[in-house]
């Protein structure tokens, strides 16, 4: 039984290779090691927000950086690996490794008041929306000389 399972780890290491080297047959691109995790961006009103939630189970809080760079929100972290001593794998879709993604965001934000929370293997992070700022704009009359 031991021989039929490595023989699946086998074929299931080789098609991960497969795919790293050419893409899978969707056309999907090669990966190049860590993994992008999932993300959904909402806004909210009461108060004015943009929502950010990504799908990080399995990363130690200690690894994870956020940043906001302008109108973009960058999450930036690394997911270990699984202790696999002595372990046959039939299947190993669990991706690990550095990652580094960068969410664009819809409005400009307050970054000084960003809030974040992480539960349940998901981050969310709230940005407040900047208010745009208005002034009066004195209009100067321009007066005709005969």
């Amino acid at each position: 039984m031991a021989g039929e399972r490595d023989l699946f780890a086998n074929f299931e290491r080789m098609r991960r290779e497969m795919d790293s080297l050419f893409g899978d047959v969707f056309g999907a691109a090669p990966r190049r090691g860590g993994f992008s995790p999932a993300v959904d961006v909402f806004y909210a009103d009461e108060p004015p927000r943009a929502v950010v939630q990504a799908e990080l189970a399995g990363i130690d809080i200690d690894e994870l950086g956020l940043e906001i760079e302008g109108r973009e929100l960058v999450i930036a972290g690394h997911r270990r690996p699984a202790d696999a001593e002595g372990r046959v794998y039939q299947q190993l879709e669990i991706d690990f490794g550095p990652f580094r993604r960068m969410i664009p965001l819809g409005a400009e934000v307050v970054a000084e008041e960003a809030t974040a929370t992480y539960r349940d293997g998901i981050l969310t992070v709230e940005l407040p929306l900047a208010r745009p700022e208005s002034r009066a704009v004195p209009i100067d009359v321009a007066r005709r000389t005969s």
